[in-house]
């Protein structure tokens, strides 16, 4: 048998193939154990957290059924043995701001206080429409359509077809492009300046603007320039030496006022601040919580007042709480303006939306005011007469009037100058109780003074609505002068 002798050649060539071969999947191969081991290791780890979790959970459970169930308790009897803490130590009712005054009727032209019937110059409700039917039965309708609260924020389940309505409205009314709700008057203007301004722009101010622009002032961080009261002359002043500052710092600059200032009572000379604004090209707000359904052929606030387009104020920001008698505030302006606090105004992004009552409220008393313009002059006229009833009354003896006839918010001051800000506020305070106590509502004007840019005059505010009469300024005239007299008389005994 001839042996078999293989093929030096084919043989040479069959071992280069296999260790080429062997070379090329080599990294293969090991990636692919690598890959194995590590789906090893996470899938071994998962297991053991599993292992864990489980191991526990039965340690848990076997633990529970080891405890003894609770003894059964009285919740009753706990309750009733159980004594709160108080929040204070102590307080005195002397210390308060006025006494325990409690209000147990509704607030319209008439208040009772502990048990005692008032006239009522205390509360905003010019046009009487907390006691208006209409508007109540409206309300009603509401409450068992939407419920009563809103549950959230206008972006987040909050936005009713109601609150729609009412922007509408009042955009409308205002004859602006756009106008967006707050749910909170006091956050309103705060909200709207912090929207805007930056830290790096300059505001110029009315130094007796209300506490509300103060907070939105500070808390947006930029230069604060205060100017005298509804002085435009010392405004054009400090703009003047400012305006190098502005152009090499290309700083924005804004102007903010009121339409009637909460704290005196006037009107802003809004004709003057307008040329100012154009001169130097600031951006003007305008806060029209109180001139907002007062001022104006048809309550459209102090721009119609004084027959100013709209276009040449910026933003223009007012409550509901006032002529309205609802809760809540706005802003209205041109769309672009106006858009840019659906996402930068904080009272609108976070706090819960308006509830419908409120909504429905405003709408209807905003078409009272729009049908019937009657009521407007109704409470001009109202207005001058308690104002000239009282300058020509003995009260001008003791006190004198800071404000503008026209305006339904009336600042009643002291003529004497007294040595201390709080025996002056005192002595107001104790008139205060004696006029409540014979029939006649009033309030002295409160304020934080610790946090005001100016500590304002200590004053009376007076409030005026459609529902005041002639006998009711008598009533009020010889109250309070009998008033002065007793608390001046006892004030110099002690």
């Amino acid at each position: 048998m001839q042996a078999s002798v293989e093929d030096p050649v084919a043989v040479t060539t069959t071992a280069a193939t296999s260790s080429v071969a062997h070379d090329m999947y080599s990294p293969i191969n090991t990636l692919f154990g690598q890959v194995q081991f590590n789906h090893i290791y996470v899938e071994g780890s998962i297991l053991l957290i599993l292992l864990w979790i489980l191991f526990k959970k039965t340690a848990s459970t076997a633990n529970s059924k080891k405890t003894k169930p609770p003894e059964t308790v009285d919740v009753d009897e706990q309750i009733r043995l159980w004594t709160p803490q108080p929040m204070i130590d102590s307080y005195n009712l002397d210390e308060l701001p006025m006494k325990n005054y409690v209000v147990d009727s509704k607030v319209y032209d008439h208040v009772t206080i502990n048990g005692q019937s008032c006239i009522n110059f205390a509360t905003h409700n010019y046009y009487n429409f907390i006691n208006d039917k209409n508007i109540e039965n409206s309300v009603v309708d509401a409450v068992h359509k939407y419920g009563i609260g809103s549950c959230g924020p206008r972006a987040f389940y909050g936005t009713f077809d109601i609150h729609i309505e009412l922007e509408e409205k009042l955009a409308q009314f205002m004859g602006m492009e756009e106008a967006v709700i707050y749910s909170y008057g006091f956050s309103t203007v705060t909200s709207a300046i912090q929207a805007y301004v930056k830290s790096k722009d300059i505001v110029y101010a009315d130094e007796e603007v209300n506490f509300a622009i103060q907070k939105g002032l500070q808390s947006s961080k930029a230069e604060v320039v205060y100017f005298k009261h509804n002085c435009p002359d010392d405004l054009e002043r400090l703009i003047t030496q400012h305006d190098a500052v502005k152009k090499r710092m290309k700083r924005k600059s804004f102007l903010i006022v009121e339409g009637i200032y909460m704290k005196t009572g006037n009107i802003c000379k809004l004709r003057e601040l307008i040329d100012i604004r154009i001169k130097h090209k600031i951006r003007i707000f305008i806060d029209e919580s109180i001139s907002f359904g007062v001022l104006g052929k048809n309550g459209r606030g102090v721009t119609e007042y004084f027959n100013i387009p709209k276009d040449e104020v910026d933003l223009i920001i007012g409550s509901l709480e006032t002529s309205l008698s609802s809760v809540g505030g706005f802003s209205v302006g041109s769309t672009f303006v106006v858009e840019h606090q659906r996402l930068s105004g904080l009272g609108y992004c976070f706090s819960a939306s308006l509830p419908p009552l409120h909504s429905v409220a405003a709408i209807k008393a905003l078409e009272q005011i729009d049908k019937h313009p009657e009521l407007l002059v109704k409470l001009q006229e109202r207005s001058i007469n308690l104002h000239q009833s009282i300058s020509q009354s003995q009260l001008i003896e003791h006190f004198y009037l800071g404000s503008d006839q026209i305006s339904p918010l009336k600042h009643l001051y002291l003529r004497d100058n007294f040595p201390s800000y709080l025996e002056e506020q005192n002595l107001l305070k104790n008139i205060v109780d004696y006029c409540i106590s014979n029939g006649v509502a009033l309030t002295v004007a409160a304020y934080l003074n610790k946090h005001e840019y100016k500590q304002p005059k200590p004053s009376i505010r007076l409030l005026v609505s459609i529902n005041i009469n002639d006998e009711n300024i008598e009533s009020l005239i010889n109250v309070l002068s009998q008033a002065v007299i007793l608390v001046m008389k006892k004030t110099t005994i002690q």
